[in-house]
């Protein structure tokens, strides 16, 4: 169902955004926002979090109602997104895939006995290329991290990151004409990144993706769409691109604005010192007309630079995590064995490896959320662990706000000094009295972010995280 802002073109191949107005509890998001998108282009979506561009990605979709303007599509465009994970059903992660194109599907399940239906459904089928189909499936399966074995396996067996993969494969299998994808790489490991950036990279229609992934930005797209002040901007070139750009354009408009303010202040000055002077009226008044007609150039706004600040650690003698011949699972065959592993208090590590390989289970096991199943697991008696993982926004409270979150950690804390603390993370009045549920993903990892650094005694602070990190660092690249 088109809603009934959206808009069928005649032909003409485009993605067209024309002066859209759209607001959530009042807070404008796009203000007569203009932008096309020429058929085939790969374009980066990029803004501050929470600035709406999840929210026009459900616009285009046709799951929100715009208040003003329109989105024309190309005539008969498919459009595909992820907008969760793959249900958690008994059908195998390939048969799963497969299901996403529901043409094929619909022409298979077809038990006509008429001879003309055969024909017609044999010819549309092979039109299709439908029997290269489970290739095609299993070879995009395989680039995401899925082996052989772990297609045939019904998707219940696999945890909710897993079928967020499954569910990035089904639409890229299913091969839309606009390509809707909102951060695709969060669930992804080094590999499958790579893999995604290529196949984006050869993708035949159109792909608009949101991302802070700069290297996908530079390798896998040659258009920037850019959110900024309620407005779309539409570059040309990869991100480094689109940075060197707006930086040239921001120095102009600087630059002009500087020269104005220069040039009216003269004229003010002229018109101060003269406007009294009956021989110098006319001169006077003919300043003032001159500085109402002149249209005002706004200078560039500065942009806001977060500095994220974390508890100071007193110096701790090392290691302060040492692993001796470690091995740790979840009760059956152990996951990682024959551990060896010193942390001082100055590293700085990475950690890297396929998705399955163990990453977040040696995670835990220094976070103390496992335990050793064998071997020696040894730590300083003042080390403080906090833990910031990939999945640590699903134990946010949906209906509380980022105040209240923060009220319950830290009760003896004034509410001033409480959303100061939220604000050195990026998180300003306009979302710390905004329930959780309501806030983009950015803006929900910087409060788990927050949460996972608050200091409970004087003691040393460790934190993990997937992509960023002080300490351990669980990344993906």
């Amino acid at each position: 169902m088109i809603d009934a802002r959206l808009k069928l073109g005649h032909g003409c191949g485009m993605l067209k955004i024309q002066d859209i107005t759209y607001a959530i509890d009042g807070r404008r998001l796009f203000e007569n926002a203009s932008a096309t998108i020429p058929t085939g282009h790969k374009v980066g979506f990029v803004g501050p979090n929470g600035t709406g561009k999840t929210t026009l990605f459900r616009i285009i979709r046709g799951e929100l109602a715009l208040e003003g303007g329109e989105i024309e599509l190309p005539r008969r465009a498919k459009i595909g997104g992820v907008a969760q994970e793959a249900p958690a059903t008994d059908l195998s992660l390939l048969e799963t895939v497969l299901a996403a194109d529901i043409e094929r599907a619909n022409l298979l399940a077809d038990t006509s006995q008429d001879p003309n239906r055969i024909a017609e459904v044999q010819t549309r089928l092979a039109d299709i290329d439908a029997w290269s189909a489970e290739g095609r499936a299993s070879a995009i399966l395989k680039g995401l991290g899925f082996d052989d074995s772990a297609q045939k396996r019904p998707c219940a067996d696999f945890s909710g990151g897993w079928r967020m993969r499954v569910a990035l494969a089904a639409v890229l299998f299913s091969a839309p004409d606009i390509l809707l994808l909102d951060e695709p790489t969060n669930y992804l490991d080094l590999e499958g990144t790579i893999w995604l950036e290529s196949f984006l990279a050869r993708y035949p229609h159109t792909v608009v993706v949101i991302s802070h992934d700069r290297d996908l930005l530079n390798r896998a797209v040659g258009g920037i769409l850019h959110l900024e002040n309620k407005q779309l901007t539409f570059y040309q070139g990869n991100y480094d691109t689109f940075a060197k750009t707006r930086a040239a354009k921001r120095a102009v408009q600087a630059a002009a604005a500087k020269k104005q303010t220069a040039q009216r202040d003269h004229l003010q000055s002229f018109v101060d010192r003269f406007k009294a002077k009956a021989s110098k009226a006319k001169q006077a008044q003919s300043r003032v007309k001159a500085l109402e007609r002149m249209e005002l150039i706004t200078p560039p706004e500065e942009v806001a630079k977060r500095v994220f600040t974390f508890p100071q650690p007193e110096e701790l003698s090392p290691p302060i995590v040492a692993i001796e011949n470690g091995a740790v699972g979840y009760g059956g065959p152990d996951i990682l064995s024959q551990l060896e592993l010193r942390i001082d208090q100055d590293d700085r590590i990475a950690l890297l490896g396929k998705n399955g390989e163990g990453k977040s289970t040696l995670s835990k096991l220094i976070s103390d959320r496992l335990k050793t199943s064998s071997g020696r697991l040894v730590t300083h008696n003042k080390l403080r662990i906090g833990y910031f993982a990939q999945h640590q926004v699903d134990e946010l409270h949906l209906n509380e706000t980022p105040l209240q979150h923060l009220q319950s950690e830290r009760p003896d804390h004034s509410p001033a000094r409480l959303r100061a603390m939220l604000a050195g993370f990026g998180l300003g009045p306009d979302q710390v009295d905004t329930v959780v549920e309501l806030l983009s993903g950015g803006q929900k990892a910087r409060l788990s972010l927050l949460l996972a650094t608050l200091p409970h005694r004087q003691a040393y602070f460790y934190w993990m995280n997937q992509q960023t990190t002080l300490i351990l660092k669980v990344v993906k690249p």
